[in-house]
C-alpha cells in the first residue's frame, strides 16, 4: 500500500488564494479540478467499452436479495419470507413483488444474482464494491483504494467539471452516520485532489444548497469577478516565479464558472429547473431528488455519481437498509417503493434523453441478508422479523452502457445463501465496470509517492456484454 503523504502541503500562492480570492468563499473546487494535470500524460484508452458516464446507486445498509431480486418462492417460509414474487417485462425472469415499476422495465436490465465476498462489516465492506479492493487496515483514507470515480477523474474525465459527485443526504434524526465511515469513497492514493465533491445537504429540502457553491453573504457575483481579476493579475506577476503553477488558472476558471453558475440559477445543483412532473416521477423525498440530481450531474460530464441511500429519519424503524428488524415492514412500506419510483423515472429520463447507451447505472448494496429470517450472523444479530448482513450471495443490478438487457448472470443456491453458478467478487465486477467505461486492464496511475499502481483489479466478466 502506497506510503502517507502530506497531501495538504501548498505554495505560496495557493495563501494568496486562501486569503484573497475563492479561499474567502469556502470554496474547494479549485483543489478538486487542480492538480489532475499529474494525470494528463495517461489518457484513458478509447477502443473499448462506449460507456462514459456512471450513476452508481448505493442501497447502504445492504438489501435482501430475497425480497428484491432473487425470490425463492419454493423455499421454506423462514427462508422465503412474506412477498411474492411477479412476472416482469422478460419472460421467465422474476422479482419480488414490491418492485412492480422496475418490473415493467427488466428488459433494460442485467441482473448479477451470484455476488459475494466474506466481510460482513457495513463500513469495510464498502470498499469491495466502490473500489474492486478489500478494505485497508489503516483508517488513513491516503492509504486506501480509489474509488472509480476518482480514477476516472485521475485519467482526464470530467476535466471541466468535476472529479466526481457523491450524494449522502443527511435528514433530520439520521445517526448514526455509518456512510460517513465507509471505506472506498474517496480518491485514497490518488490524493485529494481527485476526491469526489460531497453532498450532504438534502435535495428534497426547500432550502438545499450545496456546499461551496454559493456566495458569501453580502459577496456579489460582480464582486466575485472583480476578485478573479486581480487574482489574474497576481498570477501574471507570479508566473515567471512559479512555472509549476502554469496550468492553475484554468482550473480556477473552471470553480469560478461552476461557482455562479449556481449562484445565478442557472447551475446542474437547481432542481427547481426541473418540471414538476418530472421531479414528481423520480419521488418527492431525499433518495430520488438525490438520483435526479445524479442525472443532472452526469449530463453536464461529471464522470461518476455514486448516490448513497440516506436514513429517511422515522423513529423505530431499521436504518437504512439494515433490516435487523421489521425486514418485510420496512422493505414494503419505506425501502422497494421509493428505490423502485427513482430507478424506473432514471431509465426512462436516460433512455429518452438518448443517454442510456453511454452511461452505466449500478444499483447494489454492500452486500445482502441472511437466508433465513431470525438468523445471526454479526454481532448486531436480528429479531424474530428481521435478517441479519449476509456477503455470501446478493444481487448487484446494471443498466445501460454496453451491458446485456433483459439478463440474468449467476444464480443462487435454493435459499440465495450463496453462488450456485458463476460466482462474481466484486474485483470482477469493478473490473468490469472498468472496460464498460474504457478503462485498459494494463492502466496504471501514480500514487502519491510517485510509484506507478494498476487501478484495474479482478478479470472482466465479457458475458455481461452485449
Amino acid at each position: 500500500m502506497p506510503e502517507r503523504m502530506d497531501v495538504n502541503r501548498r505554495d505560496d500562492r495557493r495563501r494568496l488564494l486562501e486569503l484573497g480570492s475563492l479561499g474567502m468563499l469556502g470554496l474547494s473546487l479549485d483543489r478538486l479540478l487542480g492538480g489532475r494535470a499529474a494525470a494528463a500524460g495517461l489518457p484513458a484508452e478509447t477502443s473499448f467499452g462506449r460507456a462514459k458516464r456512471c450513476i452508481f446507486l448505493f442501497m447502504w445498509g445492504g438489501p435482501s436479495q430475497l425480497e428484491t431480486w432473487d425470490p425463492k418462492p419454493d423455499a421454506p417460509r423462514e427462508v422465503r419470507g412474506e412477498f411474492r414474487p411477479i412476472s416482469t417485462s422478460v419472460p421467465g425472469i422474476q422479482i419480488g413483488e414490491h418492485f412492480p415499476k422496475l418490473a415493467t422495465r427488466t428488459d433494460r436490465l442485467c441482473l448479477v444474482r451470484s455476488m459475494t465476498h466474506a466481510n460482513a462489516d457495513h463500513t469495510r465492506a464498502t470498499s469491495f464494491l466502490l473500489t474492486g479492493q478489500p478494505p485497508a487496515t489503516v483508517d488513513d483514507v491516503r492509504r486506501q483504494w480509489p474509488n472509480v470515480g476518482s480514477v476516472l477523474a485521475a485519467l482526464g474525465r470530467g476535466r471541466d467539471t468535476l472529479p466526481g459527485v457523491q450524494m449522502r443526504p443527511i435528514v433530520p434524526g439520521d445517526v448514526p452516520r455509518f456512510v460517513e465511515q465507509s471505506q472506498g469513497q474517496f480518491a485514497g492514493w490518488l490524493g485529494a485532489a481527485h476526491d469526489p465533491l460531497t453532498i450532504d445537504s438534502d435535495p428534497n429540502a426547500g432550502d438545499y444548497r450545496v456546499p461551496n457553491m454559493s456566495l458569501a453573504a453580502g459577496l456579489s457575483v460582480g464582486r466575485l469577478s472583480g476578485r478573479m481579476d486581480l487574482l489574474a493579475s497576481l498570477d501574471r506577476q507570479t508566473r515567471a516565479q512559479a512555472g509549476a503553477l502554469a496550468d492553475r488558472d484554468e482550473f480556477h476558471q473552471r470553480a469560478f464558472d461552476l461557482l455562479t453558475r449556481a449562484a445565478s440559477g442557472r447551475g446542474a445543483f437547481d432542481l427547481d429547473e426541473e418540471p414538476a412532473r418530472v421531479r414528481d416521477r423520480y419521488g418527492r423525498n431525499p433518495h430520488g431528488q438525490s438520483v435526479l440530481q445524479a442525472r443532472r450531474l452526469i449530463e453536464r460530464g461529471v464522470p461518476l455519481v455514486t448516490v448513497f441511500w440516506p436514513n429517511d429519519g422515522i423513529k423505530n424503524v431499521s436504518v437504512y437498509w439494515d433490516t435487523h428488524s421489521r425486514n418485510f415492514v420496512d422493505h414494503k412500506d419505506r425501502l422497494m417503493p421509493v428505490a423502485d419510483m427513482a430507478f424506473s423515472a432514471l431509465l426512462d429520463d436516460l433512455e429518452e434523453r438518448g443517454l442510456l447507451d453511454e452511461t452505466v447505472v449500478v444499483w447494489t448494496g454492500e452486500f445482502g441478508r441472511t437466508p433465513r429470517v431470525g438468523q445471526v450472523n454479526s454481532d448486531a444479530g436480528a429479531g424474530a422479523d428481521g435478517r441479519d448482513h449476509w456477503p455470501g450471495c446478493f444481487t448487484t443490478v446494471l443498466a445501460g452502457g454496453p451491458f446485456r438487457r433483459g439478463f440474468v448472470y449467476g444464480a443462487s443456491d435454493r435459499h440465495a445463501a450463496f453462488p450456485q453458478e458463476n460466482p462474481v467478487a466484486p474485483a470482477d465486477l469493478v473490473a468490469t465496470l472498468y472496460h464498460a467505461l474504457g478503462v485498459p486492464e494494463t492502466q496504471v496511475l501514480p500514487d502519491l509517492g510517485g510509484r506507478p499502481q494498476f487501478v484495474r483489479p479482478g478479470r472482466t466478466i465479457h458475458d455481461l456484454f452485449a
